[in-house]
């Protein structure tokens, strides 16, 4: 049996990116933030595609996360980064445990309507709550970290991207872990046949549901991350178009791997930025052709080129 090269791969990716990070010039600096962010994200909702479900309201997660962060800035004058991600976990792992107890009823269209209906209505109560700077949202103040103040521009920018980086790498870790247990294999085995899992003895809603509070959280910590790296917030993190990304860089990316979701992600943002630093007002069509172009010649996402090579060799 060939030797899984996943963790090894992942942690020498994550300790170049570290050890390059102070060379990089701001804006690449940026863009694997970004990408990073979003990856942890499609990591998430790589795990319920792999159930059999998408959510297309994954935006609710992320940006109850970046206000779980961002509240404690605004109101309580908390600006440690690490007590940000701590409070966007226990946010979204709340909010997520109740709202699954519908959705792990539903699948298909049902399941995504009905979680696409409550990133909404988030949208539309933050949006009406002018304490929270509505639709303009507000910034953020991120100048510690586990209590220790970050001194200087530089300084503080590397420490926000290489927090980026450790938890990138540590939910890649725990991925990979839970989807070689016991439940995380149960997750392709629903995908193909609820009813022979149900047969077995395992509860097919148990399972979902504890799938769907792990995507949830992992969307929470992206979105944490990401409003620290950025430094403001605002109600468009859980419109429908930031939730229709991540399904995009989740069909981008493929579930064939965990390193898919971070590889598809900075493609997906390398393109973006390109495209509208050169062509402004086209952008999205080039994120449109692309989008067409893996749907007809990879339709299991980016990662397939490498099993293809795999399997050829």
């Amino acid at each position: 049996m060939k030797r899984d090269r996943t963790l090894p791969i992942l942690i020498a990716v994550s300790v170049i990116l570290l050890a390059v990070g102070p060379f990089l010039p701001r804006w690449a600096m940026f863009l694997i933030n970004v990408s990073l962010c979003y990856g942890i994200v499609v990591l998430g909702m790589m795990l319920l595609m792999r159930t059999g479900v998408v959510s297309f309201g994954h935006g609710l997660y992320y940006c109850l996360g970046a206000y779980a962060a961002g509240t404690l800035d605004q109101v309580f004058k908390i600006s440690d980064m690490a007590v940000m991600l701590v409070a966007a976990v226990i946010v979204t792992a709340l909010a997520s445990a109740a709202i699954g107890l519908l959705l792990r009823k539903y699948r298909d269209i049902f399941f995504a309507m009905l979680s696409l209906a409550f990133s909404m209505i988030l949208y539309g109560l933050l949006v009406k709550t002018s304490s929270l700077g509505s639709s303009d949202g507000f910034n953020i103040a991120a100048s510690k970290i586990a209590g220790v103040t970050v001194a200087g521009t530089s300084v503080e920018r590397y420490v926000r991207y290489a927090l980026t980086v450790v938890f990138a790498c540590s939910t890649g870790i725990f991925m990979h872990r839970y989807l070689n247990s016991h439940m995380g294999r149960l997750a392709e085995a629903i995908r193909d046949n609820e009813l022979r899992v149900e047969y077995m003895g395992a509860s097919v809603r148990n399972v979902i549901h504890v799938n769907y509070v792990i995507s949830a959280v992992l969307a929470g910590i992206g979105g944490a991350l990401a409003a620290i790296a950025v430094g403001h917030i605002d109600p468009e993190m859980a419109y429908w178009t930031t939730s229709g990304e991540f399904v995009f860089v989740g069909i981008l990316s493929g579930t064939g791997s965990i390193l898919a979701p971070f590889l598809g992600a900075f493609i997906f943002e390398t393109i973006r930025s390109f495209a509208y630093e050169y062509s402004p007002n086209t952008w999205q069509m080039a994120l449109g052709i692309t989008m067409l172009v893996v749907i007809m010649f990879l339709p299991g996402g980016l990662w397939s080129l490498f099993t293809r090579k795999r399997k050829a060799a």
